[in-house]
């Protein structure tokens, strides 16, 4: 926001005001309050952050101002947008409400979108139930839309299905029919979380021009303070469900006043931008590993000239190609780049969950592809696996204690129950968690309760690699540095080697001891991590690094300027 701009909102009646909002969830068992008397305003413009750990209660507020809490939620005080008190308010005027004066961004747009119904005619929907247009209109509306939001080949796009746009074009289509009707309020609700960095300054870069070109106000909820940082004026912090800090960005992340927002901000994982004017030391080999190995121990898992290609002929994707890369006993290898990059792809094929189209597969010392069924099966017990969505990867119906127990079932059928019982109660107790969980189900625990669930599955067999894909990114800053300290703890413990898969580069720079940036489908480049991401050798790598997003408003603001020009000067040349 420019200085007149934020002259213009600070005199500006507020479009969203809650006043002593207290909103109340009745459970079989209790009331249990999410959130207790919170005021906050958005003038039209500006863009206030609501962040905090999960749990805090700003999803809460962010849905109670929509009117969208489930049936058994309680809610008292006000939340007025644009006149109207959300909270006295029936169905109807609710109705007419969404959608044209306030409008909700959310964090997967897969749920968001209707996989079965083609974009142009999601977008032309949102139109028409809003403002008497033709449905020839409302579709060429539809297109101008996907046209604004930075959708290449609109026309082409509009007649696509959800599932044929990638992760960051969804987020635009969902975008752009928040914005179908010029809401007068925009709440975006962790818009950016799993999109990789150069996606997201996109993303950004978009919710801030639109936002000036036409005066809407942002409620932005998120944990990523980087992204507060980057794109908001005003900062309100949560904890307990309770405001206990707010305050313009540059004041509350670099002058915090509360001891939890100075807690909250010592957990934020911070990308050593600084250190880059400094002279780029020789590319020396990695040096010894965590659990002292040397780069000439035996690798625990490599892959030699590896490439994937899916589908025949035209049709034909190379999804790696000639990717080489090795992981140590007690080292951590972080393997980044944008969605698309092959990156899961990689990890697929060293779990030999994928067979590669050419190129060598090590695992253990043994070439995967001349091993028997059964000797495989040996070798998969082997490697311990942790996933970005824990939701998905633990078992609804079973208790936390069957789910954990589950790989001893399968790979080490001698074990009594007992004995069982015994190393899921050990493996919990390395993972922090009380032993009494394990008659809970999954759904019952908090998001950074469930990942340790995932991590304590993962570890139950001792196993010499763990492979995690995305672990921490749907996590707040708090509980994903708790995770992470979990895993390197363990790994300290266990010696198991590590191929950490993620596009949180910051994360990627204080956990991995080397880092593989890939590029479509190939290892950009690689080598030690410091030396990578503080001196890194391609034009590619630079461009990911500039698109991280720093907690410092003053120093993001720079970098912000920089980038944009970097970009303007790219597309200029290639005018040219």
């Amino acid at each position: 926001m420019t200085a007149t701009q934020a002259s213009a909102a600070a005199t500006a009646e507020p479009i969203l005001e809650l006043d002593d909002l207290a909103v109340v969830f009745t459970t079989e068992s209790a009331r249990v309050p999410a959130v207790r008397g919170v005021s906050l305003h958005v003038r039209p413009g500006e863009t206030l952050a609501l962040v905090g750990e999960s749990g805090s209660g700003k999803s809460t507020v962010a849905l109670a101002a929509m009117g969208l809490l489930a049936g058994n939620a309680r809610v008292t005080g006000r939340a007025v947008i644009d006149g109207t008190d959300i909270v006295a308010a029936d169905e109807a005027r609710l109705a007419a409400l969404r959608g044209r004066t306030v409008s909700m961004v959310f964090q997967e747009p897969a749920t968001a979108l209707d996989p079965l119904t083609r974009i142009g005619k999601q977008i032309a929907e949102v139109i028409r139930n809003h403002r008497d247009v033709s449905a020839r209109d409302a579709a060429d509306q539809a297109v101008d839309l996907l046209r604004r939001v930075g959708i290449p080949e609109p026309e082409k796009r509009a007649a696509a299905y959800p599932f044929q746009l990638s992760g960051g074009q969804r987020q635009r289509v969902v975008i752009a029919m928040a914005i179908a009707n010029d809401p007068a309020l925009l709440i975006a609700d962790e818009p950016t979380t799993a999109l990789d960095v150069t996606v997201q300054a996109e993303i950004l870069d978009l919710l801030r021009r639109l936002a000036a070109e036409t005066g809407t106000g942002v409620l932005l909820v998120t944990h990523n303070m980087g992204v507060v940082a980057d794109f908001a004026d005003r900062v309100a912090v949560m904890y307990h469900g309770r405001i206990v800090e707010t305050g313009p960005v540059e004041d509350v992340l670099l002058r915090p006043s509360h001891d939890y927002t100075r807690r909250l901000l010592a957990a934020v994982p911070r990308l050593s931008v600084a250190e880059a004017d400094r002279p780029a030391p020789d590319r020396e080999p990695a040096p010894e590993g965590a659990s002292g190995s040397a780069t000439d121990v035996a690798p625990v898992v490599e892959l030699r000239g590896v490439s994937v290609v899916f589908g025949r002929g035209r049709r034909a994707v190379r999804a790696l190609d000639d990717v080489s890369l090795a992981v140590r006993p007690g080292e951590t290898l972080g393997l980044v780049g944008e969605s698309g990059s092959g990156k899961s792809t990689a990890a697929r094929v060293a779990l030999g969950l994928i067979t590669p189209t050419s190129g060598t597969v090590s695992l253990f010392g043994a070439d995967l592809a001349r091993t028997r069924s059964r000797a495989r099966r040996a070798l998969r017990s082997g490697i311990g696996v942790v996933l970005q969505d824990p939701v998905a990867s633990l078992d609804a119906r079973m208790t936390v204690g069957e789910c954990v127990a589950e790989p001893l079932r399968v790979h080490r059928r001698e074990l009594s129950a007992q004995d069982r019982r015994g190393r899921v109660e050990a493996v919990l107790d390395r993972v922090r968690l009380p032993r009494d969980i394990v008659r809970r189900a999954p759904g019952e625990l908090s998001g950074g309760q469930r990942q340790r669930v995932s991590l304590a599955r993962a570890l139950v067999l001792e196993p010499r690699l763990l492979v995690a894909d995305e672990p921490t990114s749907a996590l707040d800053v708090s509980v994903q540095e708790s995770v992470l300290e979990v895993i390197t703890e363990l790994q300290d413990e266990l010696g198991f080697a590590c191929l950490f898969v993620s596009h949180d580069l910051a994360v990627v720079q204080h956990f991995a001891r080397r880092v593989a940036v890939m590029r479509a489908g190939r290892i950009e480049e690689q080598g030690p991590t410091g030396t990578t991401l503080l001196h890194p050798e391609t034009g590619y790598t630079r461009r990911l690094l500039a698109a991280v997003p720093v907690p410092d408003p003053v120093v993001q603001r720079g970098r912000r300027a920089e980038r944009l020009a970097t970009l303007a000067a790219g597309r200029t040349e290639g005018e040219a």
